[in-house]
């Protein structure tokens, strides 16, 4: 029998390889799947070949010019929505199916909200939902049957780890972190970087905004954060570690000292797999490791010099409320600055810390309070630019 399953974020980085993860298994005939609905933002023309391909009853657009073009090129038979409505309806489409949320930012935080209840799974790649509103997430989940899958490699990762031992067992989590682009630069080269330096990552292939959150290594801090939400852990129990090569995608430490780690090769398809078909392992061709190949294995203490931001990002989701939206609302907007090259790289640090000293904390915040938040710490730091406040190139 097909599963049901809605894609948002299905023109993405995660959602194109979500639908070729569900090609490779159909092929295979060793799973089959019902594509019900996919959500995008403004890439239209891929949209319209997936719908041709996969046949959904409803599709969600950025907005009415998306509306439009979709509209003329698909069969009538397709509904098209609009907007965050459109994609909180498409969470909740789907009663005992799956959503697959790869949406990027504050808004994929409603749809995973509005999917908790609706749907049986939640295979999550958009961090927002629990950096964000964590709280909100976890008091929902609490109070419904819907089960969460992280398809993060890092995440998924400790998933699969947890799977040999209990919850009480658990000493520590290890995160690793590849170190990005700039791991080995000069510590006085890394603040006037440039953006090309900054998307050079020596080991993934992925989006503008995460590629740079990795250089200054405020990916990591977020992910601490969605860790400490997804599997009930205090922070003091979650660490950050190097680990240049990303053959070891993270550990979990048990009370008895047996560290159990998942290895692999750098490709997001396999914790793909394994969250749309949990919790069996099926067959594929992707990628092997070789482990006598590898020269060695490395493992690093996360310099803070090098990485700033990366404790303000903790320490704000250790504060709790409002800070951490504050947090990755600014660092949004920060990254568009420097791709815009209006400020050096080591104005995203310097204006993260700005924006959370001027912040009113909220500390039992509602989604209309992340709302108010993720707007002002944007607000805030456009005008720390344009006030050139944290300097210019």
């Amino acid at each position: 029998m097909a599963k049901d399953i809605v894609i948002l974020g299905s023109t993405g980085s995660i959602g194109t390889q979500t639908l070729e993860v569900i090609k490779d298994l159909e092929a295979s005939n060793q799973e089959k799947f019902n594509i019900v609905g996919l959500g995008c933002g403004t890439s239209t023309d891929l949209l319209v070949r997936q719908i041709n391909r996969f046949k959904p009853d409803m599709v969600s657009v950025k907005g009415e010019p998306e509306r439009k073009i979709v509209s003329r090129k698909i069969s009538k038979d397709v509904e098209i929505r609009t907007g965050s409505e459109g994609l909180k309806t498409l969470a909740g489409m789907t009663n005992t199916g799956t959503v697959v949320n790869a949406l990027v930012g504050f808004v994929g935080l409603e749809p995973t909200l509005e999917a908790i209840g609706s749907s049986s799974r939640i295979l999550l790649a958009n961090k927002e939902s629990l950096v964000i509103g964590g709280p909100l997430v976890d008091r929902k989940l609490k109070n419904s049957k819907t089960s969460l899958i992280p398809i993060d490699s890092e995440h998924n990762a400790i998933f699969q780890a947890l799977e040999t031992g209990k919850e009480k067992e658990v000493e520590r989590l290890l995160i690793t972190a590849s170190g990005g682009p700039f791991l080995s630069t000069p510590l006085d080269r890394i603040d006037s970087a440039s953006p090309e330096e900054a998307l050079d990552h020596p080991n993934w292939d992925m989006g503008s905004r995460i590629t740079c959150d990795s250089a200054s290594m405020v990916n990591k801090g977020l992910e601490v954060i969605e860790a400490h939400w997804l599997f009930d852990l205090s922070y003091e129990k979650i660490t950050a570690v190097v680990h240049p090569q990303s053959v070891i995608h993270s550990l979990v430490q048990f009370h008895d000292g047996s560290m159990i780690g998942e290895l692999g090769e750098p490709d997001m398809k396999v914790p793909i797999q394994y969250a749309l078909t949990y919790p069996r392992r099926l067959e594929n061709d992707y990628g092997r490791t070789d482990i006598v190949d590898l020269a060695k294995l490395e493992f690093k203490e996360l310099e803070e010099s090098r990485y700033p931001a990366f404790n303000l990002v903790v320490e704000a989701g250790k504060s709790g409320g409002n800070r951490p939206a504050a947090v990755n609302g600014a660092d949004e907007e920060l990254i568009d600055e420097f791709l815009a090259e209006n400020i050096r790289f080591g104005g995203i640090a310097r204006g993260l810390d700005l924006v959370l000293e001027d912040l009113e904390p909220v500390e039992n915040p509602s989604f209309e309070d992340l709302k108010s938040t993720d707007v002002w710490a944007r607000k805030k730091a456009r005008s720390l630019v344009e006030e050139k406040i944290i300097g210019d190139r």
